[in-house]
């Protein structure tokens, strides 16, 4: 059967978590609180960033571009989610569908990305301390970070562009509570091989190289900390960087669990509870982490939180 005899699909349905009617209104409470916490903590730490001069060095810079791309992954689907679970209105254009997949792809590349330049600051910080403010100088960091969102930008095009012109004539109920990639391209008609190689080259030439670069980094790192002769030194030496490797380790685990698994037990629950927890648990933990583990974070929190208060005691 051709592709043009397919009826084509203008909008998708979104179960969500349909499966429970009766916690609907439970499940939107949540989600509302998780996301506002998400919202206060990301925004917390840009804020302290941009206003304490203190913070205005690389590591911060990527951060405060960690807590955007944060905020920008989980604004592309928990406001979807909380309108399912809130006016129970499933139905999603498919304009609107591919848009929410483009964005959720973009967040995923560039973490990745940012991750490992990230990785890479941590590694010149403790390798090559006395050589840090030349190596890592603010023309490197803004080009860095530029061509991180760049990439990110341009790489899920060719996917969402291909997606878009698929046949989906099994369904266009979606089991899941957002336009997940996986649970497309198990209702199109069309031919998946394309995106498949074509995620496979991906996969091959950028993702695991940052994965390597990322624990090659981290390799240097460990091997630096281990030569300290001093104890205070080598603690010194780990907190600098042991909330950039929290996040990692985090990062890695969530979107292991979500793409890599044998196909035997790719099933819908197994998807949405990793996909659940990419967007709700690393922009939630991120900046937690950061905060709690940093003592000049905190300082900037408590100057920042002082400072407005001072007003209103005078």
């Amino acid at each position: 059967m051709e592709d043009e005899n397919y009826t084509s699909v203008t909008e998708f349905i979104i179960l969500g978590f349909s499966e429970f009617p009766e916690l609907q209104i439970p499940l939107f409470l949540f989600f509302l609180l998780i996301y506002l916490i998400i919202l206060m903590g990301n925004l917390t730490i840009i804020t302290v960033t941009c206003l304490d001069p203190r913070l205005h060095t690389p590591m911060y810079f990527f951060l405060c571009n960690l807590s955007i791309l944060d905020i920008s992954c989980t604004s592309v689907t928990l406001p979807k989610l909380l309108d399912i679970c809130l006016t129970k209105k499933q139905h999603i254009s498919a304009v609107g569908c591919f848009t929410q997949v483009y964005f959720f792809m973009i967040s995923i590349c560039d973490e990745f990305l940012l991750l490992t330049v990230m990785a890479y600051d941590r590694y010149v910080a403790i390798c090559h301390p006395l050589h840090y403010s030349v190596m890592m100088n603010p023309r490197l960091c803004i080009l860095m970070v530029t061509g991180t969102w760049i990439f990110g930008f341009l790489e899920p095009m060719t996917h969402t562009v291909l997606m878009s012109h698929f046949s989906y004539c099994r369904s266009n109920v979606i089991n899941h509570f957002l336009c997940d990639v996986s649970a497309l391209l198990k209702l199109s008609c069309t031919s998946t091989s394309t995106i498949d190689h074509l995620s496979y080259a991906v996969a091959v030439l950028f993702l695991f190289p940052c994965f390597l670069l990322t624990l090659t980094s981290y390799v240097y790192i460990i091997s630096a900390i281990l030569r300290i002769r001093s104890s205070e030194g080598r603690r010194k030496a780990f907190s600098t960087c042991s909330s950039h490797l929290m996040v990692v380790l985090l990062f890695y685990v969530t979107l292991t669990g979500l793409y890599v698994k044998p196909t035997s037990t790719q099933s819908v629950d197994h998807n949405k509870f990793y996909a659940l927890l990419y967007n709700v648990l690393i922009p939630l933990f991120n900046p937690i982490i950061y905060s709690l583990k940093n003592k000049q974070v905190k300082d900037a929190i408590r100057k920042v939180v002082n400072r407005k208060q001072i007003p209103d005691c005078q």
